[in-house]
């Protein structure tokens, strides 16, 4: 392994601030007490440079020694490879928590992420596209992942990066209350987001963002 650096936006405004998905990845460095630093890139400027890392401009991608990694999903699956605390070492094991990674990103996330935009916007619930998106993500997504958090604690054994994952993509959806129906989700996202990795990463990117206000002023 070599020196982790974690690249992320220098500035953000408020609204997106502990929900910039930087935060993934420091919860799970901060879980697999990996070492690391920070480096960050200017919001909105997207230079050639960053754009070898990141081919979209956006954020995050951590560099690993000479090996850069993008996508949130991506760079967890490779710190899970570095520490057992992340991810199993056995075979079935890491198989579940793979699913459950994917499941996250590919069936939940899919489904909540136009959902948010949507409500960010100020969509209409009276739209087409509010009634399709909404029930989509409730009838084929949080019904369907309900009973599955009510007889677990975790999604795959012990905790890993699926559940990093799966519960950064639920804070989404009960920013805006879409988790009321679903005990067993609120009381898995109260578990994860209670522990003491993600309390320090969340409040290690408020406070980077907070810094940078004062440097702006």
């Amino acid at each position: 392994m070599g020196e982790l650096v974690l690249t992320t936006f220098d500035w953000v405004p408020e609204q997106p601030r502990g929900y910039v998905r930087d935060l993934r990845v420091r919860w799970a460095l901060e879980e697999a007490g990996l070492p690391y630093r920070i480096a960050s890139v200017p919001f909105g400027d997207h230079k050639s440079g960053d754009l070898v890392h990141q081919p979209f401009g956006q954020v995050p991608w951590l560099t690993d020694g000479d090996m850069s990694i993008f996508e949130s999903g991506a760079i967890l699956l490779h710190l899970g490879g570095l520490s057992d605390a992340l991810m199993p070492a056995d075979p079935r094991s890491r198989n579940e928590v793979t699913e459950w990674v994917f499941a996250a990103l590919n069936a939940v996330e899919m489904a909540s992420l136009p959902w948010s935009l949507l409500v960010f916007s100020g969509e209409s619930h009276d739209t087409s596209a509010w009634k399709m998106l909404d029930g989509f993500l409730h009838q084929h997504r949080l019904r369907l992942l309900e009973p599955v958090l009510a007889g677990r604690p975790w999604l795959a054994g012990s905790f890993s990066i699926a559940d990093i994952l799966m519960a950064d993509v639920l804070r989404l959806i009960e920013r805006f209350d879409g988790l009321a129906a679903y005990p067993a989700c609120r009381d898995y996202l109260a578990r994860a987001t209670a522990r003491p990795a993600f309390q320090k990463a969340h409040a290690d990117q408020l406070a980077h963002f907070a810094a940078a206000d004062r440097a702006r002023q």
